[in-house]
């Protein structure tokens, strides 16, 4: 059963291959920050807002893939309840990155399956992580080492990556961390085909 993977992420790609999950990527193309804002004036919290995403891109793509599975991700940064986007510039993930320094915060990753536009599944799954105290000349070069495309689609870390250098600790699972809590899409995909 090949589905659809409702995301540009190459990362997400990659852990499906790894699991040997036949995919193919259509991108929902959805404003991810219109949605947010909308979702913000209406007092939803990070974990709201990863759920609705991610349910948001895989019933899109699935209304023009019918008898398709599809599935949508998103994963949205929680510092305090307070939702920290993907830095738009540089000088936006520097600060990022100094808000989250020697503080715990929580990366929460939502995935949603629908087929025919309607939702049939969906898990969250959050993770908490502690930055080390650093100091700003070190995050600087932390982030000279990554290409500003990469940094601008996703994120300010990378775990997969020299990302993990930048944590005192790391509660959670690894795929989830990287957008997709993989185990548990299995997991129901195994109980869909019986």
């Amino acid at each position: 059963m090949k589905i659809i993977l409702a995301s540009k992420s190459g990362v997400r790609k990659k852990i499906l291959d790894t699991y040997k999950i036949d995919n193919e990527v259509i991108a929902s193309n959805v404003d991810e920050d219109e949605i947010k804002q909308s979702l913000l004036a209406e007092g939803a919290d990070p974990l709201m807002i990863s759920k609705n995403l991610a349910e948001i891109k895989s019933i899109k793509v699935s209304k023009k893939n019918p008898d398709r599975m599809v599935l949508g991700a998103d994963s949205v940064i929680s510092l305090n309840n307070e939702l920290i986007n993907k830095p738009k510039s540089r000088d936006e993930a520097l600060k990022i990155l100094k808000k989250l320094n020697n503080s715990k915060h929580f990366l929460i990753s939502s995935v949603c399956i629908s087929i025919n536009g309607s939702m049939i599944w969906n898990h969250t799954d959050s993770s908490e992580l502690k930055m080390k105290n650093l100091q700003e000349n070190q995050i600087s070069e932390y982030l000279s080492k990554i290409p500003t495309d990469t940094l601008l689609a996703y994120g300010v870390y990378q775990v997969e990556a020299d990302g993990l250098d930048l944590f005192e600790h790391i509660k959670g699972d690894r795929y989830s961390i990287m957008g997709l809590p993989i185990k548990d899409i299995i997991n129901y995909i195994d109980q869909y085909k019986k």
